[in-house]
């Protein structure tokens, strides 16, 4: 249950400002770094099926510019606004520095239930937001991706859109795109596989045996359900489930494909009504404090907080999702032992494979899936070594390590380019 104060731009600020602090940035540094760069708000009318005209609100926020091109997903959600794009995008900005991917941080989003439209509604939200923030996209300038409640699909018609605008095919404007008109292979599997290399890297280091370790996902999208699947065939125990419908745990480990299969059959994707021998329904916040030895958010912001965090019972959190643990529940897992993967570092999958489709795309040339998946867990794993040893070295938390890292980089361009004019 998410504490009150959490608001997720205040906590990307404080997270921030502990690293800032620590690495003695300058003040007028810190002040740059501290804030978006650029913010867009859209006001826009979508015809409905039904004849009548709705107005929807959109957004789209570049954090920084300073190593590259702004890169961040579109959201479309019902409690989307400006504070939480602000933070997703600031967070992409740490993200993409990390993983040294030469990007900037963006994020865009929708106020809108998306399973409340039908296909046809949504083709044409879509198609009018793209051209709202079209003053701002571009393969040299800003290139949105998927992210929660948006696809593959909705990521093609935001390239179509644009492409009409421009008089040609412009596919590196928008990633995670369909393979058949300029997508990655691997993209659509790369922040899920991202968390499980995750969780491996962890368990090597602690000197656990995968094939001992009880997993618990909250999320079953395109992060948890590929991170299940992919834990689980690694060797992994995944007693625990959670989707929008509600909570899923079976002590002796669920059947992960079985669940995928449920979910594709039913028309609002969701495992609403799966029936298994000795699971046990729960809520997502009971699945939360589920006893395991790896819990990994990956549904939405602040759902580890001052409220919770003292009954975790994992001992290794993986944060598959964008900001799902606030600084104050931070400081509570850290007090009690838990150790906790940091979004920035967990869930880069996506947007290294974004960059790989980027530049696949711009060179109009493409790699088969082996290659892409063997660059990822490079990328991946790099990461994770520079992060893990600093952590160690300087005995701070991994979320410190990595921000120390991130932010040094995105720092030091800042100040290599200068301030303009």
């Amino acid at each position: 249950m998410p504490s009150e104060q959490a608001n997720p731009f205040h906590s990307a600020q404080q997270q921030f400002d502990v690293a800032a602090e620590l690495l003695n940035i300058p003040e007028g540094i810190r002040a740059i770094l501290r804030v978006p760069q650029r913010e867009l708000s859209v006001n826009f009318p979508v015809k409905m099926d039904n004849g009548s005209t709705k107005v929807f609100t959109g957004y789209r926020v570049q954090h920084n510019l300073s190593r590259g091109p702004a890169k961040g997903g579109i959201r479309y959600h019902p409690q989307v606004d400006l504070d939480e794009v602000r933070a997703l995008a600031m967070w992409m900005t740490w993200k993409c520095a990390l993983v040294n991917i030469p990007y900037g941080g963006a994020k865009g989003g929708v106020i809108v239930d998306p399973r409340q439209l039908t296909l046809g509604e949504l083709e044409r939200l879509t198609r009018r937001f793209a051209t709202e923030i079209s003053i701002l996209l571009g393969p040299e300038k800003d290139i949105p991706a998927p992210d929660v409640n948006t696809n593959a699909q909705i990521m093609a018609w935001m390239m179509d859109t644009i492409s009409m605008h421009r008089g040609y095919t412009v596919p590196a404007v928008i990633t995670g795109k369909p393979v058949n008109i300029g997508g990655s292979l691997g993209r659509a599997d790369a922040t899920g596989r991202g968390v499980s290399l995750m969780v491996r890297e962890m368990a090597r280091r602690q000197n656990r045996n995968l094939e001992s370790m009880a997993v618990v996902v909250q999320g079953f999208g395109n992060v948890g359900g590929v991170a299940a699947q992919l834990l689980h065939e690694m060797g992994c125990r995944v007693v625990g489930i959670a989707d929008a419908s509600g909570g899923y745990y079976r002590r002796n480990g669920l059947d992960i494909r079985a669940m995928q299969a449920y979910v594709a059959s039913q028309p609002q994707r969701s495992l609403a009504g799966y029936k298994a021998d000795g699971m046990e329904p729960l809520s997502n916040a009971e699945l939360l404090e589920l006893p395991c030895d790896v819990l990994i958010p990956a549904a939405m912001e602040n759902q580890i907080t001052d409220l919770n965090a003292s009954r975790i019972r994992a001992r290794l959190v993986v944060e598959g999702a964008n900001g799902p643990t606030t600084p104050a529940a931070d400081a509570v897992l850290a007090d009690r032992g838990v150790t906790v993967v940091p979004d920035i570092l967990a869930n880069a999958g996506g947007v290294i494979v974004s960059y790989f489709e980027w530049v696949q795309g711009l060179q109009e040339f493409f790699w088969d899936e082996h290659d892409v998946n063997q660059k990822l867990e490079r990328v991946m794993v790099g990461a994770f070594e520079q992060v893990y040893n600093l952590a160690q070295e300087r005995r701070l938390p991994l979320r410190t390590a990595a921000y120390l890292v991130a932010v040094q980089r995105v720092a030091d361009a800042t100040l290599t380019r200068g301030v303009y004019p």
